[in-house]
């Protein structure tokens, strides 16, 4: 059957959401380099943390799987504009550019090392593999490509069980697929590759995101979206808590009883990002269909300035990592640090010691302040995209 595309023209919900989750992005980077003990402790352990400390990292959680499912979601919209091969061919090519953006440009915005020391594989890097296998999966129906995402999504914490035993050590290419361990593998002499995001749940995300996109087709009404949106999203938000309740599938990390009610709160949502669990999906992709369905006949003046951050992505997490870097190295040099202390050995970034840092307020002041400084470029280019049909703009 052929798809046809409801309008050339952006979903308008699809950017909002987009765009909320964006600017929530922004806060746990500048949480990275601004906050004291940003490097050395973890925002959710409750041992240590504190409840804006939680807050603030927790919801920054839902940023990643939205992006990714989004992702999938706007391939799907291709259907009717182009051929299932014309959409191969631009999966496959602009996920292998993601992945040399990702090595080269993000890396050097994230460490401002220009000898790269270190490969930095996060959420573009997982996009681009992602775009590159479903590149192969465009010519199966959305149903069989939506099955497959539900089922990478629902099984791939088997993988857990076996990655728990004792003596289990994985290499560099089980890190790409499945196990985080935060250590640097060296690929080149000096150069180290460190696996962030582990890019099968990845993909299972971006396929289900791929399937969600049938939902906004012509022949589906909004009532309809919006009621499916609804219904599968408290579906995920049901079976994140059943699941969690029981404890035994579905996440590597268990919760426990702690001495006070908060700290037990803490732990019962302290669920694993990397690589994100079924419970973490669940946790973050319920709420965001929550969303999409919430905001589509919402128009406002706040839902125009998310808009303008969600139309143009990859823009604004390119240069806001530049940016969040770059006030680093200026709040660096007025904290007192010197230039013998711009390497850090325990930091992968330079500028950026371990024990650099403020407080959780000034980091919510810079946090604004970034998000404020990139609204007039994103405007710019979002407007530039809009107005021109150059072939390149589609990759950036």
């Amino acid at each position: 059957m052929e798809l046809q595309n409801p309008a050339r023209e952006r979903v308008y919900s699809i950017d909002v959401l987009r765009g909320i989750v964006m600017i929530l992005m922004a806060l746990d980077h500048v949480r990275d380099y601004f906050m004291t003990g940003a490097m050395s402790s973890d925002p959710l352990n409750p041992e240590t943390t504190f409840p804006a400390l939680y807050i603030t990292r927790w919801v920054t959680h839902f940023c990643a799987p939205i992006f990714v499912f989004l992702s999938g979601l706007s391939v799907f919209l291709m259907n009717g504009r182009k051929s299932r091969a014309e959409i191969s061919k631009f999966l496959l090519t602009r996920g292998l550019w993601l992945i040399l953006i990702e090595v080269t440009v993000v890396s050097l915005g994230l460490s401002f090392n220009p000898l790269f020391s270190i490969f930095f594989l996060q959420v573009i890097w997982a996009i681009g593999v992602s775009f590159v296998l479903l590149s192969l999966f465009v010519f199966l129906p959305w149903g069989a490509i939506l099955a497959i995402g539900i089922g990478i999504t629902v099984s791939h914490n088997l993988l857990d069980f076996y990655e728990a035993q004792p003596g289990f050590q994985p290499g560099l290419l089980w890190e790409f697929l499945h196990k985080q361990t935060f250590v640097p593998h060296e690929v080149l002499p000096g150069h180290s590759a460190l696996v962030i995001y582990p890019f099968l749940p990845w993909v299972g995300i971006m396929m289900m995101g791929y399937g969600c996109g049938r939902l906004f087709m012509q022949d589906v009404s909004a009532q309809k979206r919006r009621s499916l949106l609804v219904t599968i999203g408290f579906g995920m938000i049901g079976l994140f808590f059943l699941l969690r309740a029981l404890n035994v599938y579905g996440d590597p990390l268990h919760w426990d009883a702690w001495p006070t009610l908060q700290q037990t709160v803490f732990s019962f949502f302290n669920v694993q990002k990397y690589p994100p669990s079924l419970l973490y999906t669940c946790a973050t992709i319920g709420p965001g269909l929550l969303m999409l369905a919430a905001l589509e006949h919402v128009r406002n003046r706040v839902t125009a300035v998310c808009k303008v951050y969600g139309s143009v992505p990859f823009f604004y997490y390119v240069v806001h990592f530049y940016l969040i870097h770059a006030l680093t190295v200026v709040a660096f040099f007025a904290s007192g640090y010197g230039m013998d202390q711009v390497v850090d050995p325990q930091s992968p970034f330079l500028f950026r010691p371990v024990s650099f840092g403020f407080s959780l307020p000034v980091v919510y002041v810079i946090w604004i302040a970034v998000v404020a400084a990139l609204y007039r470029p994103c405007k710019w280019f979002a407007e530039y995209k809009r107005t021109q049909r150059k072939w390149w703009l589609s990759y950036v």
